[in-house]
């Protein structure tokens, strides 16, 4: 041996017991704090009305590069998709979400559009966001069948509606809807939280905007729903 003492089956067995009394408190310790749901700090600037969110959301969101379009309902978005298409210079073509808002719009004959999942010849998406969070100008998109995360990532050109009323003040605030439209069952697999088109400056610090997703978002916020 090395000058230490063996340990007796007693003294092993104390401290195996220990340790599966601590493994229990912090398992309980864990379950109480998931319970309760406890709201972290919620900064005084998320704290306004619906316009005031809405205000605050879309500088916010033109801050990080993701410019807002406001459109007076959901039957002015294919007009506004097909002249930003135009206006920029791509293909007429868009991939869109199976989502039901989008479901019964009328799109113009010269837009060809498909919905489902995004692939790698689909240049441009347009997906729902289930929230906008306007004390950061942040997107929550979840996944599922009628937003398939691939159009998130996949396409160069990200294309989102905001419905106004999904404007929150704070993270908290979606945390609470998702909580309260799962009844607290099936939550979403995923919860994209989306600031801005995909960037990043680790090489050399030089912003390089479309690294790990598209090089361009922009959002249609959609008053009226």
């Amino acid at each position: 041996g090395t000058g230490g003492q063996a340990m007796t089956g007693g003294s092993r067995d104390a401290i195996l017991n220990r340790l599966r009394a601590r493994r229990i408190a912090d398992g309980q310790s864990v379950d109480a704090r998931l319970a309760a749901r406890a709201r972290n700090t919620v900064p005084a600037r998320a704290a306004l009305d619906a316009e005031g969110r809405i205000a605050l959301f879309i500088d916010e969101a033109e801050k990080v590069a993701a410019p807002v379009t406001r459109l007076p309902g959901l039957e002015a978005l294919p007009g506004a998709v097909a002249d930003l298409l135009r206006d920029s210079n791509l293909p007429a073509r868009l991939r869109r979400s199976p989502d039901p808002l989008l479901e019964g719009l009328t799109w113009p004959e010269a837009l060809e559009v498909t919905a489902g999942p995004a692939g790698d010849a689909d240049h441009v998406a347009l997906s729902v966001a289930t929230a906008g969070v306007a004390e950061t100008g942040t997107l929550v998109l979840t996944s599922g069948p009628d937003n398939p995360t691939t159009l998130n990532f996949l396409p160069d050109l990200h294309l989102v509606v905001l419905p106004a009323s999904r404007v929150t003040g704070a993270y908290e605030d979606v945390w609470d809807a998702l909580r309260q439209r799962a009844d607290d069952r099936f939550m979403p697999r995923v919860v994209n939280w989306i600031t801005g088109p995909s960037r990043t400056a680790d090489i050399e610090q030089t912003l390089l905007m479309g690294a790990h997703g598209p090089r361009s978002l922009r959002v249609f916020l959609i008053d009226g729903v």
